[in-house]
């Protein structure tokens, strides 16, 4: 049976304020509340609300033959958290549903799998606790910031516990096989790569609503055919977007939500399922080894990362950036952290983009900058003074191989440290089981003499009476011989006189 599989990301940055040069050292708050406020709650209440609402109704009108899958950065849940609380409620329905799962990925949605493999970590772990507290969910699939994927990646998302991956179906990785299988990855055979389809993706979101394009208008019927008219031995068909595609670029006027939730009618009539990732992974087997040596996504014409570091401005700002990783992990100041998780967002690399054509009006209609350079100048502006306030921890005259031998010594005192706690611990622990021992052994030890006292001291109670009874026999036979002691005296006293 063919099946189709939903995925759909959610995510917002944090949007810097302007921020001129004088600021630097003076201003230490780098963001655009009101324009948060604004975006967020709009987005939310035409598109976030709506699309989640539309898809509890297709479950429930489905029996839960319909399920689909979600990822939600750690940027979009603070807003949401803050600004429309009860857009988390609504995800937290679909979660309690048990037909869809939510994914892992790096908490500030930044290009950190590119540059440093312990930030990287430590994003994607502090994702996944934020997803089990908010949704009860350990996510078992992995989407990387913009679908990046490469093999160099592969061991350690596997490593991380992680059995899948979804990512692009890039047709200059493809060539001539379909993105309409499962696969495993080269670098990590163990872990499964899921791929997305990219010319029904974006049939959604990107063509659904254009009158010039030759498919228009696009019906739930006709675009279930398309996907029952692929070749029978292909798996699966995995439609990966923004959920804003639902009422954001594609505008409830156009019929999209009308359109999502037929889906699900007309997929049953054909007899095609819904599968989460997890789902896939578990029940489809890989048809070999997909080979990726350099780094993919889902952005742009070349389904690469150029949309990010594509030319000078980019590359400087993230090298800037990730110069100062070592030292921010050393800093306890919770400002620092959160700063440094928002500036790492890979939003704001994309705003610097100088690409031109259909591309670069891609960038131009996301980016809140007239011009990449303004968004440059902006962001090194900020950058600036984030790395004066980590100077002022960690100084940068401390050459990184001096900072990085430090960071071993203070590693290997933790370890010693935390090994030596789990000595005391275990000593303390043989200390009070060695005490409780002695214990119920002095205990035991003093049973049988309590036991023998006892029975003695019931013998010696026993024999008293024993003895004290011919006593007072004889005590009785005294009183009883003194009366007739008494009269032979008489006796004898009367005789001479007779």
């Amino acid at each position: 049976m063919k099946a189709i599989c939903f995925y759909f990301q959610i995510h917002q940055p944090f949007r810097l304020k302007r921020y001129r040069f004088f600021d630097i050292g003076n201003d230490h708050y780098y963001y655009d509340d009101f324009a948060d406020e604004e975006i967020i709650s709009r987005i939310a209440h035409n598109s976030y609300m709506p699309a989640a609402e539309s898809l509890l109704k297709m479950i429930e009108q489905s029996n839960g033959q319909f399920r689909c899958a979600l990822s939600i950065t750690g940027d979009a849940i603070d807003q949401c958290e803050q600004y429309v609380p009860e857009f988390i409620d609504v995800l937290k329905k679909l979660a309690a549903t048990g037909k869809v799962e939510f994914l892992a990925e790096t908490d500030a949605h930044s290009l950190a799998s590119l540059a440093d493999p312990e930030e990287f970590a430590a994003q994607v772990k502090l994702h996944d606790e934020k997803i089990f507290q908010l949704f009860g969910q350990h996510p078992k699939v992995f989407r990387n910031t913009e679908l990046i994927y490469c093999d160099e990646l592969a061991p350690q998302i596997l490593e991380m516990g992680y059995k899948g991956v979804i990512t692009e179906g890039a047709k200059h990785i493809l060539g001539w096989k379909s993105p309409n299988y499962v696969y495993s990855a080269a670098g990590a055979p163990k872990l499964k790569l899921l791929l997305k389809n990219s010319k029904l993706s974006d049939d959604i979101s990107y063509r659904f609503s254009n009158p010039e394009w030759d498919a228009y208008p696009l019906t739930a019927d006709k675009y279930i055919d398309w996907i029952a008219s692929t070749p029978a031995e292909e798996q699966i068909v995995n439609l990966f977007m923004n959920l804003e595609t639902f009422g954001g670029m594609q505008h409830r006027d156009t019929g999209i939500f009308q359109f999502l939730e037929a889906l699900p009618r007309f997929a049953a009539e054909r007899g095609i399922e819904f599968v989460t990732p997890s789902e896939a992974i578990a029940k489809l087997k890989p048809v070999g080894e997909l080979m990726v040596l350099h780094p993919i996504s889902w952005a742009d014409e070349a389904r690469d990362t150029s949309a990010w570091l594509g030319n000078k401005l980019q590359r400087e700002a993230f090298d800037k950036l990730y110069s100062v990783s070592e030292r921010v992990r050393l800093c306890d100041d919770r400002a620092i952290k959160r700063d440094w998780l928002r500036l790492q967002a890979s939003d704001h690399f994309f705003y610097m983009s100088t690409k031109h054509m259909a591309d670069g009006a891609v960038h131009s209609a996301f980016s809140p900058y007239e011009t990449p350079f303004q968004a440059f100048t902006n962001y090194m502006n900020v950058l600036s003074d984030f790395i004066v306030r980590v100077e002022e921890q960690y100084p940068l005259s401390i050459e990184n191989e001096e900072l990085n031998a430090l960071l071993t010594t203070i590693r290997n005192q933790a370890g010693e440290i935390e090994t030596l706690t789990k000595e005391v611990v275990s000593m303390r622990q043989n200390l009070e089981h060695y005490n409780e021992e002695h214990l119920l052994r002095g205990e035991n030890a003093k049973a049988p003499e309590a036991k023998a006292e006892t029975e003695v001291k019931a013998e010696v109670k026993a024999e008293k009476p024993a003895k004290k009874a011919p006593a007072k026999k004889a005590a009785k036979k005294t009183a009883a011989e003194k009366p007739a002691k008494k009269a032979a005296k008489t006796t004898k006293k009367a005789a001479p006189e007779a």
